[in-house]
This record gives C-alpha cells, structure tokens and sequence, in this order.
C-alpha cells in the first residue's frame, strides 16, 4: 500500500506524478484580466489552504478553496482533487452565497440510481470517478452568479504509513497563478514523541526558504508555509507563480521500546516497529516476462533496474533470475549466494537478457517456486533467512497453462504460505485482478509499474522496500476473551524501516487495560516482546494536546478494518466474498467513508443548468478505464461517456482513439485517393496485420479539393499462422495456407477452426479473433443500389488492443498502448458549439477542436455520437510521421 500522505495543488489541467494528491481548482482558459492579475476568465480564487492534522499517524485533511465571480455573467467554477489511493473521502460541502450545500455518502448501486435519474432528465455529469499514477480524483463544478462567492471543503483520513524509517508527507505545489491567501498548515500530535521533523521544496529558492515555519518539541509539530503574493510572483512586476514543484514532509517518532499501544473509549491501536535488530538474509527470485510484448523501452527498463538491484544485494543473500516467453529458461540451476564473482557474472547475464516468444507465465513462476522449495529441502539457504518470489509482466498468461484461476490454485498449492510472492504489473496490459489476487493469496501484493520514463526506478523503489527483512513470521498475539473485530495480526515478514499497525475493539467497552505479546524469528534467534498499556497512560499522553478529532482510535479501526475486508474480497469468492462485501459496505456507510462500494452524492443549486454529481473510489485493477473528463465551461454537453473503450476506423474515415484513462476519446480523418491502401496495423511479435484498401463515390466530385474516400476493402492476416482474412462488402473469404473459404453477407455463421472465431451477422457485421489476440468487429455499410453517388463501405473496430504487442503500430495500431494529452486554453471555433482548444500530444502543441464522430459497432444504421478532440491536417503531430508513411503496397 502506497505509504505517503501526498497533496498535489493545482489550478488548471492536471498533470500526474507520483504519489500524489492533487487539487486543480478553478480551471478556466487562461486568459489575464489587464484590471486584476488575481482574475482569470472573470473567477478569482482568492483563497487556498491545506489544513493536514495527524494524531498518531492517522492524518485528517481538510482542503479549502474560495473563489468569487468577477464577471458580469454567471460562469462554471470547478473544484478537482486528486488524493492517494489509499485515503477515503470523508465528507464534502460547497457554500453558495452562505447556503450550503453537502454531499451524502450512500450504497453504490442507491447512489447510482439516484444520478442517473437526474441524467435520464437530460442533464449531464460534471463529477466522475477518476484515477492516476497513484491517486483518484474528485471532481465538482458549480454555476455561480455573477458577484457570488463559492467555497470548497472537502475531507479525506488516511493512516500514514512509515517506509525507511519516516513518514512522509509529499505536496506538490502548482497553482499556477497567484493566489491572495495560500497557506499550507500541517499540525502533527504523537504521544511517543516526534524525533525529527523535515520540511523542504525543489522550488524554494533562499528567498523563500525563511518562509517555511517549522517547530517541534516533545509530542508536538507544526509546518507551515504561507507566501505573500509578491513572494509568490516569478519577478518582481511578473503574474507567474513561482510555486511549482514539490513540497516535502517527512517525520519521525521517538521508540524506547518496539511496542506502542493507545486505547481510547474501548478501541486501541497498537503500533510495532523494533529497531536495531540485524538483518536477515534474504533468498530472492526474479521472475521476468521476456515475451515480446516486453520489447524496446520496456526490457532496456528492466534490464538498467536489475543492474542497479544487483548492485545492492548483500553477500548473505541468495538469488537467481528465471525468464519466460514462449519457454522458460534459468541463469542458474539453483540458487546462489551473491559472492562478488557470482554478482559480476549475473550482471553480464542481465545485459544479455532479450526478448522473445510468448508469455508462459505459469511455467516462469512455478520453476521459482520449485527452486526456492528445492534450496529450502537441501539446506542450501539458511534456516533463518527471507524467501520471496518477485514477478514482473507486462501482459497475459497464452502458452502453457493459461486459465488465470487455474494458475492461482497451483501456486498457492505451491508456495503453501511459505514465500511472500510480489506481482509487478508493467503497463495497462497486465490482468491487474489476477496478479492482485494471487500475491495477497501468498502473503504479498500486487504494484503497478507504469510505462514512463521512470520505470527503472519505479521497480527499484519497490525492491529497497523489501530488500532489509529483519523478523519473519510476525505474530500478534491478544486475549481472546478480550478483544474482536481485530484487524490482521499476523505477518510474513517485516522490514527494517517499516511499521506493523493492528487495531481491535474491547468486547467490554470499560474495559481500559491490555497486555499484548508479539512473536518472530529474527536472524540469530526467536524474538518476544510483551507490552502492557492502561486507557490512563494514553489519555495523560493526549491531554497536552489540541487537536484530537473525534474518535480517532475508532475511527482508525474503521479505516484499517475496511481496507484489509476489501483485500481479503479480491482473492474470495462466492458466499465468502459476499460477506465480506457486507460487512465493508456497512463500516463504510457507519463511518462515512467513499470506498469502492459506496459513492458521495453531490447535490447543487438548480438555478443555472446545475446538476447533481457522483463521486465514485476506483479500484486498481480499473486504473485504466476511469478518469474525468475536462469539463468546458458552457459546453458540458459535449462530455457525454463514451459507451465503450476502443479503436476504430469508419465513415470517409475518421478515426478514433480512445484514451481510457482520460475517459475521453481523439479522431482524425486521413484524406487519400482512391485505391490506396492504408496499413492500419502491424504486429511484428504476433504476426497480425490490418489494411485496408480505399474506394471513392461512383463519381468524383470534380469541384471538391478532397475526394471523399471509404474502406471498400479489408485485409487481415496472421503470418504465424499463415492466416488471411479478406472481407469486402460483397463477400469474406477466409484462406488458410492453400485452402480457402468463401462466405456471404446474407449468411449468419459461427466459424471456429485452429487460430481463427469467425462470426457474421447477417447484413450487419462481423466479429473475428485470431488465437487469443485482439478481437476485430468489421460494421457493413449498405446504401441504395441506385444511388447515384455512393456505394457500399466497410467499418473496422478494435476490441481489447492491449492483447497485441507494445510494438504494435500503424494508423490505429500505435495507439493501442497508452497515450497521453493535455487540453488547454479552450475558446469559442468558428462553430459556435465546437470550441477549439490548444492539445499537448508527443510534446506537439496542436490545434484540435471538440466535436463528434459517428460509432456504428452497435447499430450499423444509426451509430451513436462519439465525442472527442478533432486533430487536423490528416492527423500531423498525432500520428507517428505523416499519413503518406502508411501507404502499402497490397492489402497483404
């Protein structure tokens, strides 16, 4: 679980990091008011703030922000905050004009209920679901009166967790234009005492270094940080803001013993953090997706990351690789101890690692399992050492045993709780449920690795958190006659840095005294501590202090308690996880928390065009099918969902990109002649090709600069399995190596032979898959026989994109991973209902205005409003190259 309480500030459009918690506030096009330099298009935000108190590691968040119509008109005000994964929201309200207006935190399904009410009657969505690197957003927008003032407050709890030794609180400062009142304050109360209290940012400079106020003193500490507006100015007659960067704060608490408990009002908490015991030696396996989805940035990533691992494994450890594509192959036989010569011999493998084949996920992970089981039978490791299995994929299991369930059931029959086994996802390929399910099932978890430029550290930052194992086989140890509803009191391992958090609830709630022993195998010997605390002890310790807020104990039973239900739900099943679902579901409506099972109804004023919003928490495994839209203001219309998320090529032909993540979608049309035809896509590691060939009307129009072209032709082939496809609007022949197959429109047939499902709906379309790849849909275009104009066309849709290779390319084939863009700078275009807007792609600055392209997959007759972001001039600064690189030579 992601261990820093983060806060990002921003105004504007968002732009991810890591670990962050965001707030994009007033986002309006950035236009100076020459009267006011605090005013942009006509909304001041005339105040910040961040308030962040923590009791006992347990933060309560407060964020504020105030903003006032300066115009003459009434405008769209929005509020987005982008928060850790790993908090829940709490409660939000907006104040109109001092009437306020709350949110409510309800089931998920009477939630939704109630908002699509509200969309059935017209109105559309200005709050949506949303996640990033390592947060999710909520988002708000409001309609105000011209001179109204509007203010922002939205809570969120989180526990901080401690990793290497500290906890952390990570702000990134952006606001992007100055604000009159912008403070940050950060309050932070521990009984055990604060020992050392960090404060720093990579935009201070010596001017705004005394700005940062920071004390503490026994129990206590303060951080502040509050600009003046020409502290905040880039120069001295500049606008600009000169806070953009990373504010960081970072803590410790005093230890004189490794236990600490606190009771309060018949719940206690218990923190475990031992120091100075010495490490154990650690038995690690690498287990690494070589197949050739891995190709390119994604292997040289992994490479230049196990480069570095190896540079800090200790000569106690025991390690090996093990690599799987289509085959499974091994450095060594078994595993070795990490001498000086063995490490310089792994280097000159890792170098050498490359990719190929398939993915035999299954047989990769089993082979570690067998050699760690091996080394343990053969007393080759330590009795008293770590085991862990750490595996890396970008895709999913297709040689060998490839039935994800299938896979789960051997490995936990495997590893029968003896390793900790932790799953690296790379990319948005990855089946992140399974890899999620799997890890928990054994004692680890499961983390995304995203694919950007800091990849390399982002698998090496994982692996320095595990890498200093100093106790294995935790075990916390309560009366039983005492205390339910405890959270998770056992642990494979703990590392040297880290924190053990237990809470539980007294089965009397005056009970007011509690002796705890806890048991582990350390490197020498077995460890036990017993610790014993009375509710006296902890309420002296809190009476010097201001700010406890409520329950806090409780409250952090009900946070722990929620999170470890909805880990145990995603490895259970059937009436287990029911149960568990339900017990989650009533501690979250109980406490108020937004979780993945409930949702924040936001009701607003029904004067100017307001709606009512929904504010869902998203869960991983969907990271990549969830973010909000960017609303334009007065044009929200426009951001209707997109139904389904794929590719597509249709009409004269306009292209669609979707781009999950933004929950939005970008088109362009190719203008070509006639005859040409268009690579559309290419899979050098599958052997999958797309292209289609364009026809033009019966007869060209002789006045028009640009012909109007359609797809008359399509041809899909598997060179791997000598597979080829053609389908036009008059017949699909289907030719396997010599022999070959012809169908009819008029047909409906279910064809299924080696490597090939074929489907046609009569008249309508066809769906085709080759092996266990991307699914196609191919929609017929029937016109008038007589029409004097046009004639028959064919549309292509790409389902599940993500099931080819990262080196897929082509027109639509180079946007099957993900792709990135940032909207800015939205005005009125020459059609009054399609603003244009400034789009940041592939470090291009791009003119693209929002509109709507036709989606027929569904209803080939009628197809459905698509909106998206139209990038001219046959897609120059979108695609790779210009469209005339596209052209081929034949359809195969």
């Amino acid at each position: 679980m992601e261990s820093h309480l983060l806060l990002y500030i921003l105004l504007l459009i968002p732009a991810f990091a890591s670990s962050d918690f965001l707030i994009t506030h007033v986002r309006n096009i950035k236009k100076r008011n020459a009267d006011n330099e605090l005013v942009v298009n006509g909304i001041e935000t005339y105040s910040m703030k961040i308030d962040s108190k923590i009791t006992s590691r347990f933060a309560h968040n407060v964020i504020t922000s105030r903003a006032v119509n300066r115009g003459n008109t009434h405008k769209e005000v929005f509020f987005d905050v982008e928060l850790p994964k790993t908090a829940f929201i709490t409660n939000f309200s907006m104040t109109i004009d001092g009437v306020t207006y709350p949110g409510t935190i309800k089931e998920k399904e009477v939630a939704k209920k109630q908002y699509e009410k509200a969309v059935s009657k017209g109105q559309t969505a200005g709050l949506v679901k949303a996640s990033g690197r390592k947060t999710e957003k909520f988002t708000v927008s409001v309609n105000v009166a011209a001179a109204s003032k509007v203010t922002f407050e939205l809570t969120y709890e989180e526990l901080l967790k401690r990793r290497f030794g500290k906890y952390e609180m990570f702000i990134k400062v952006k606001p992007k234009q100055l604000v009159k009142n912008f403070e940050i304050e950060v309050d932070i109360f521990e009984p055990q005492g604060i020992t050392e209290l960090e404060a720093e940012g990579t935009f201070i400079t010596n001017d705004l270094q005394n700005i940062i106020k920071k004390t503490f003193s026994g129990k206590k500490g303060h951080i502040s940080f509050k600009p003046t507006l020409d502290q905040q100015r880039t120069c001295a007659n500049c606008s600009q803001s000169v806070l953009d960067g990373d504010f960081t704060v970072k803590y410790d608490v005093k230890r004189t013993t490794p236990n600490n408990l606190q009771i309060v009002n018949g719940y206690f908490v218990h923190f475990f953090a031992p120091t100075n015991l010495p490490k154990l030696p650690k038995n690690v396996i690498f287990v690494i997706d070589i197949s050739g989805s891995m190709s390119g940035r994604e292997i040289e990533q992994t490479r230049e990351a196990l480069l570095k691992i190896l540079d800090d494994i200790k000569e106690d450890d025991f390690f090996n690789f093990i690599l799987f594509g289509s085959n499974v192959q091994t450095w060594k036989e078994a595993l070795v101890k990490a001498t000086p010569e063995n490490l310089d011999e792994a280097r000159k493998f890792v170098r050498g690692i490359d990719t190929e084949g398939m993915t035999n996920l299954h047989g990769g992970i089993m082979r570690g399992i067998d050699m760690l089981n091996a080394a343990h039978e053969g007393n080759i490791v330590p009795k008293r050492s770590a085991s862990i299995i750490i595996m890396l994929t970008d895709g999913q299991p297709n040689v060998g045993v490839s039935n994800t369930e299938d896979i789960q059931a051997h490995v936990k029959k495997a590893i029968e709780g003896k390793y900790a086994l932790y799953n690296l996802g790379f990319g948005y390929g990855v089946d992140y449920n399974f890899l999620e399910k799997m890890a928990l099932e054994n004692k680890g978890l499961a983390r995304r690795i995203y694919p950007d430029s800091d990849a390399a550290l982002q698998l090496q930052g994982f692996y320095d958190e595990v890498s200093n194992p100093i106790l294995t086989d935790v075990v916390l140890n309560y009366p039983e006659n005492e205390i339910s509803d405890l959270t998770e009191n056992s642990f494979k391992h703990f590392y040297d840095g880290s924190e053990i958090v237990v809470a539980g609830r007294f089965i009397d709630s005056h009970q007011n005294s509690l002796t705890v022993d806890v048991t582990g195998e350390g490197a020498n010997d077995a460890l036990s501590y017993t610790t014993q605390q009375d509710a006296e002890e902890t309420a002296k310790a809190f009476q010097e202090q201001e700010y406890i807020f409520g329950d806090y104990i409780e409250r952090l039973w009900a946070y722990l308690t929620i999170e470890q239900l909805l880990e145990k739900r995603t490895a259970a099943t059937g009436e287990e996880k029911e149960n568990l679902t339900a017990e989650a579901l009533d501690l979250s409506l109980k406490y108020k928390f937004v979780t993945p099972l409930t949702s924040m109804v936001v009701t607003k004023p029904e004067d100017l065009d307001n709606q009512d919003g929904l504010a869902d928490k998203p869960i991983e495994a969907e990271a990549q099918a969830v973010t909000a839209f960017q609303a334009v203001p007065q044009v929200s219309h426009l951001y209707s969902a997109v139904p389904t998320w794929y590719t597509s090529v249709d009409g004269d032909p306009h292209f669609i990109i979707s781009v999950p993540h933004k929950k939005d979608a970008i088109c362009f049309n190719i203008n070509e002649n006639p005859g040409a035809v268009l690579n559309l896509i290419n899979d050098p590691v599958t052997g999958i090709t797309v292209n289609g060939e364009l026809i033009g009307d019966k007869r060209p129009n002789s006045d028009a600069k640009v012909q109007t072209t359609y797809f008359g032709k399509l041809g899909i082939a598997n060179k791997h399995l000598d597979l080829k496809v053609t389908v036009t609007p008059e017949k699909i022949t289907v030719q396997n190596g010599n022999e070959k197959t012809g169908f009819s429109w008029l047909d409906s047939v279910t064809l299924q032979q080696e490597g090939l499902t074929l489907i046609i709906n009569r008249k309508k379309n066809l769906m085709l898959q080759m092996g266990s790849s991307a699914s196609f849909v191919i929609v017929l275009h029937q016109v008038w026989k007589k029409h004097p104009l046009h004639q028959d066309f064919l549309g292509l849709y790409t389902l599940e994109g993500d099931k080819l290779s990262t080196q897929t390319h082509g027109l639509l084939g180079q946007f099957f991973h993900p792709i990135d863009f940032t909207i800015l700078e939205i005005h009125p275009g020459s059609d009054p209902k399609k603003p244009d807007a400034t789009m940041i792609v592939k470090n291009n600055e791009l003119t693209v205005t929002r509109g709507w392209q036709r989606d027929f997959k569904k209803d080939p007759e009628h197809g459905v409003d698509i909106p998206c972001w139209f990038v001219h001039n046959n897609g120059a600064g979108l695609i790779d190259g210009v469209h005339t690189d596209y052209i081929v030579s034949s359809l195969f």
